[in-house]
């Protein structure tokens, strides 16, 4: 399948963002540990929580997770603590993802955890126990998703659970969002220095609890409102926001977006003010970096990206992705260590029809979508990806007075 996306003449459109996936995914693990009835509202309707709520809904021996990596990480601990035996698995990229880390610890805890085909990656066989260990290290620099992980299963352990961190931390927001959700369904977890986290035993308890949008859905329409100005109004959407990704606003508006909050959302206007060049550690928002890296090529504004270690073992080597379909549109983006992107202004011949490759990425798609307000328009092949967080978002475009069409492919001659 694929997508042409062509610009409409001027942005005025209010828009239902999805809900957070972080959140959901999370509150559904809270909520099955507190062995809840009262099933948390406004879950996001996107694949990866698709997957989570048949995964945990399901009494199936084998669970197929598709390409939800944190599905993936949070059922390990889930099923590690959970009476039964079950085979975890996913698509051939997620099993090319690595876990040994928190397999590791896990087993450290005393987990019963073995790989069912290639030793460090899925799929893996988990037989739930109770976990006697109470203690371990992990590298802070590790994935916030393994440490999610173990956090959510530490309240339920019968000694609680001591976490302490080493070296630099990168993603502290998300951590904060799993401890101020554990709270909000009655554990007790907290930092108690500034690398170390207890967990105290007890449990859950059975929590109304209401997910509020998506920040990283949002992001997206920022983009759209730096890149051409107009007013969009997004629904649900609070000052005050558990999601790290919030902090995209602040940087938005150093490229020239204003958010204004309502009691409905935040409305968006474009000011005459941004910057000439972006220098910006996302090592705490890097889902947000395909986002910003698009919108500033397309601004024309240099940058330099750093903090941006983990984007090689996302749903695909996001780096490598940028570099490649950023030339096609002729911006020449280079990268450093393995975590750091930057623009310098160089240019290259831009292809004539360029189609922008997903690599089964949903934020590849929605990132680039908004090339056309740039472009006379642009293809967006395997456009479906999108599902992974926010299936709504062609519609909303459409909403929006985009044009988006399905291409007439040829098929090959026999």
């Amino acid at each position: 399948m694929r997508y042409t996306v062509s610009a409409s003449a001027a942005l005025h459109a209010t828009i239902q963002l999805p809900a957070s996936k972080s959140i959901s995914n999370r509150a559904l693990i809270l909520h099955s540990l507190a062995h809840g009835n009262i099933l948390p509202c406004n879950l996001s309707d996107c694949d990866d929580t698709m997957v989570m709520i048949r995964a945990l809904n399901g009494n199936s021996e084998h669970i197929d997770i598709l390409a939800a990596g944190t599905a993936m990480r949070f059922l390990t601990a889930y099923l590690s603590v959970t009476p039964g035996i079950r085979i975890i698995t996913g698509t051939q990229r997620m099993q090319q993802r690595p876990i040994r880390i928190l397999v590791d610890a896990l087993r450290e805890l005393g987990a019963q955890i073995e790989y069912a085909g290639n030793e460090g990656f899925p799929p893996l066989r988990i037989t739930g126990t109770e976990l006697k260990g109470e203690e371990i290290s992990l590298a802070g620099g590790v994935s916030s998703q393994y440490i999610s992980a173990l956090l959510m299963i530490g309240a339920v352990l019968p000694k609680g659970l001591r976490l302490h961190l080493t070296g630099h931390i990168i993603s502290r927001p998300y951590i904060n969002l799993t401890l101020q959700l554990m709270r909000d369904f009655g554990a007790r977890a907290d930092w108690t220095s500034e690398n170390s986290i207890t967990v105290s035993p007890g449990g859950y308890t059975d929590t109304p609890f209401t997910v509020e949008s998506d920040w990283s859905a949002a992001s997206y329409w920022y983009q759209m409102m730096a890149i051409r100005g107009g007013e969009i109004e997004l629904l649900g959407l609070f000052p005050h926001s558990y999601q790290g990704d919030s902090r995209g606003a602040e940087v938005f508006a150093r490229l020239g977006v204003h958010t204004a909050y309502t009691d409905r959302g935040v409305k968006l206007t474009r000011t005459s003010a941004s910057v000439t060049r972006l220098d910006e550690d996302m090592v705490d928002i890097p889902d947000l970096a395909q986002t910003f890296v698009v919108t500033c090529c397309l601004m024309d504004i240099p940058f330099r990206i750093t903090g941006l270690q983990s984007l090689k073992i996302k749903e695909t080597d996001r780096i490598t992705a940028l570099i490649t379909e950023l030339r096609k549109l002729g911006y020449i983006v280079r990268s450093e260590q393995d975590s750091i992107l930057l623009w310098d202004g160089e240019r290259c011949p831009a292809e004539e029809a360029p189609v922008i490759a997903t690599y089964e990425d949903h934020r590849m798609a929605m990132a680039f979508a908004p090339a056309c307000l740039v472009l006379p328009h642009i293809r967006i092949d395997e456009p479906q990806v999108v599902s992974k967080s926010y299936p709504a978002y062609w519609d909303d475009l459409r909403k929006a007075g985009f044009k988006v069409e399905p291409v007439a492919q040829t098929p090959p001659e026999a």
